[in-house]
């Protein structure tokens, strides 16, 4: 049965790979978006799907709220409660999202040293995590929106 699945997956993702390599503009947003570290072709798929090429939302602000990592205020009247991000969300996006950012903090160097200054400050992991997610976010949609790489200017520093 595994075997079956696997063999079906592998049909579904060269489809995929089909219709990207008829359209150059996908094509060519897939490419900027995977050169983010942290992301990959499966998330990059997702982002050009949910955002119909970078049409369909203004910002990633606006992505970030669909896809339930904006965070929002929890008050009312005098009570002020924490932050926290909308349940109201694209559950999967949401979880590719945040299995790039534990991506990011593992192999890219900036969001490493990022997350665990966070974490020494004693702020939480979840918040941290969701920060790196709404990073990412805006990275893809910096990529897109200039045509161009993204390029790790940290290993360029002195």
């Amino acid at each position: 049965m595994i075997a079956c699945l696997d063999k079906q997956i592998q049909t579904v993702e060269k489809e995929i790979d089909k219709l990207l390599r008829k359209d150059e503009l996908l094509m060519n947003q897939y490419k900027l978006i995977n050169s983010i570290k942290g992301i990959g072709p499966q998330t990059a798929v997702a982002l050009i799907v949910l955002t119909e090429g970078f049409t369909l939302f203004d910002s990633w602000r606006k992505f970030a709220s669909y896809a339930g990592t904006a965070p929002f205020p929890n008050q009312s009247g005098t009570f002020r409660g924490k932050t926290k991000t909308s349940k109201l969300a694209n559950k999967r996006i949401k979880t590719l999202l945040t299995l790039c950012a534990g991506t990011a903090i593992q192999y890219s160097t900036e969001m490493k040293t990022y997350y665990k200054r966070r974490i020494d400050e004693g702020k939480s992991k979840m918040s941290t995590l969701n920060i790196i997610r709404n990073k990412l976010l805006a990275r893809a949609f910096a990529v897109v929106n200039r045509n161009s790489s993204y390029v790790d200017i940290l290993k360029y520093a002195a």
